[in-house]
């Protein structure tokens, strides 16, 4: 059985943008809930999130974005304290409140904190039960639920304070990771693939991607089997032929079928099918180092089960 890592912190359900927002802190609730009811957290090397450091953040960064974010999470609490508003406004989608700006370090230190013991040989992978998540972040603003990248913090970090050479990005998210793209598109030392429902938010990956990019776009209504087949096809051989020394995950669950923020047809066995593919991968190259971060998965059921199956394979359960 192999030591899998559970990063988390209560500072990530602290975070909320309002009643009725689909990326809320029940996520999180649903996610310890069933993994507690399972007996899947009791395999599991618990851990809490530290919060990133600002020079680790500004790896993937813009140093104004940083500020302008902690600035506005200042101003919010001062305003509140004097009886304003209790969430200030990024974009139509995106929101802070007072507790966002901690939130939102604790997720990129999860992962930051996952890629140094899996480095070290603490563990062979880890997930991060974590929220904001991350992968919409640009370099220089913040969009679509996401204010840092964590996944994309945590590879820039693995290459520039741990000296690897080369490491993968697996997003299996409904939605395009623009903000990954945004951010490491073009570096030699890094493979991002992914698929995602298109055309959808955020209405890219399609146009001219840099050469370390492969983008599956998939149409609404695909199902598991058919994104087996292009992963067989596209992103396995490209895997193995890069050889990454890790493997990070934006583990977004919102392409199941049950989940109403897409219409893509995955099921809690394809995600479970897909880390094992992973997995295989990881261990043949990589020393079995894998880092998977939570993105999107808003059916609060469809996204526990799908957890479960993916820490399972991570686990050797």
């Amino acid at each position: 059985m192999s030591v899998t890592g559970y990063y988390t912190h209560k500072d990530c359900h602290k975070h909320e943008m309002g009643a009725g927002h689909p990326e809320c802190p029940e996520r999180l609730d649903a996610i310890d809930d069933w993994l507690l009811a399972t007996g899947v957290g009791d395999a599991l090397d618990r851990r809490e999130a530290p919060k990133a450091a600002l020079g680790d953040i500004e790896l993937a960064h813009d140093h104004r974005h940083v500020a302008a974010l902690r600035g506005l999470s200042e101003r919010l609490a001062e305003e509140m304290a004097a009886g304003g508003p209790r969430y200030a406004q990024i974009d139509p989608d995106t929101a802070m409140n007072a507790h966002t700006w901690d939130a939102a370090l604790r997720a990129a230190g999860a992962v930051l904190a996952a890629t140094d013991a899996v480095l070290a040989g603490e563990m062979e992978n880890a997930f991060c039960a974590v929220r904001p998540p991350g992968h919409h972040a640009c370099h220089d603003h913040a969009m679509g639920f996401c204010l840092f990248n964590n996944v994309a913090i945590a590879a820039t970090y693995a290459l520039e304070r741990h000296g690897l050479k080369r490491v993968a990005i697996v997003d299996f998210d409904v939605h395009h990771g623009n903000g990954t793209e945004d951010i490491l598109s073009g570096d030699p030392r890094v493979l991002m693939v992914g698929l995602f429902q298109h055309p959808f938010y955020p209405y890219s990956g399609t146009e001219h991607p840099a050469a370390n990019m492969l983008n599956l776009p998939v149409p609404a209504y695909t199902k598991g089997m058919a994104i087996r087949e292009m992963i067989e096809a596209a992103w396995l051989p490209r895997l193995e032929a890069f050889k990454p020394e890790m493997i990070f995950i934006s583990a977004g669950f919102d392409a199941h079928r049950d989940d109403d923020l897409g219409q893509l047809g995955l099921t809690e066995q394809d995600y479970a099918w897909i880390t094992q593919r992973i997995k295989d991968v990881a261990r043949r190259h990589a020393k079995g180092r894998i880092v998977s971060s939570l993105e999107g998965g808003y059916n609060l059921q469809a996204l526990a089960r799908s957890v479960e199956a993916h820490i399972r394979v991570l686990a050797d359960l």
